[in-house]
């Protein structure tokens, strides 16, 4: 009797095949779609570490549980599933975001300044594996495919927009909120990166770029209640 396959797909990057393991025993979709779900967490671990072009297809199947031969059962290419990872993680780090946001004004502290303290603390540095996905990519992201860096665009995007908007209600105001956003969150990123960069040789180093980084961005956020355009930019 010849295997029936079903081939499911569900957008360009999302695809899934029902029919036999290697062993003869029947996959359900159900079952397809957890060990899917295996691969992508694999893969997000294991790029953010090493980088997305050092993470071989045989190693990460090997690590989520299962033989090369099974990534294509899932994915078309690489490419798509980094562009899943990317879809994964910035779903995950904006819930996040909200998550840190709505601690803060429970515990009645200001959210920008909650925010750039997390951001910017050894744990957070540490935990590249879980920690923001913005910085955790930005190294790969030029070169990904257009389809996964606009997602990495679109999380970006869409991070800057909540920072923005948390910001307008916490200092009460409209204009400059998101230059403010972009600045500050630009400087936190670069801050985390030259941070981590040198931990592990020079954690003297590493913990003085982070302090000094933190210091002045919560100094920021007391005295530019909005940043201002360049001079050229106001007259148009």
């Amino acid at each position: 009797m010849s295997m029936v396959i079903d081939i499911v797909f569900f957008d360009e990057s999302y695809w899934v095949v029902v029919g036999r393991r290697e062993d003869g025993v029947g996959v359900s979709r159900q079952q397809a779609v957890e060990n899917r779900r295996a691969i992508v967490a694999a893969a997000e671990k294991l790029f953010r570490e090493r980088g997305v072009n050092a993470v071989g297809l045989a190693e990460l199947m090997k690590t989520a549980g299962f033989t090369q031969g099974g990534f294509y059962n899932h994915f078309k290419s690489k490419d798509a599933l980094v562009t899943a990872v990317m879809e994964k993680a910035m779903d995950e780090g904006g819930a996040a975001f909200v998550s840190l946001i709505e601690s803060a004004r429970s515990a009645d502290a200001d959210p920008v300044k909650q925010n750039i303290q997390w951001y910017l603390s050894p744990e957070h540095r540490a935990n590249i594996e879980a920690g923001c996905p913005l910085s955790g990519f930005v190294g790969d992201a030029r070169r990904f495919d257009d389809v996964a860096r606009g997602s990495y665009a679109e999380g970006l995007a869409a991070n800057l927009g909540r920072f923005a908007k948390i910001i307008e209600e916490t200092e009460g105001i409209s204009e400059g909120s998101r230059r403010k956003a972009i600045t500050l969150f630009s400087q936190m990123v670069g801050t985390l990166l030259l941070s981590r960069a040198v931990a592990g040789v020079d954690p003297t180093l590493a913990d003085e770029i982070l302090d000094e980084g933190r210091r002045h961005l919560l100094a920021a956020v007391d005295t530019q209640p909005g940043i201002e355009p360049p001079a050229r930019s106001r007259r148009r």
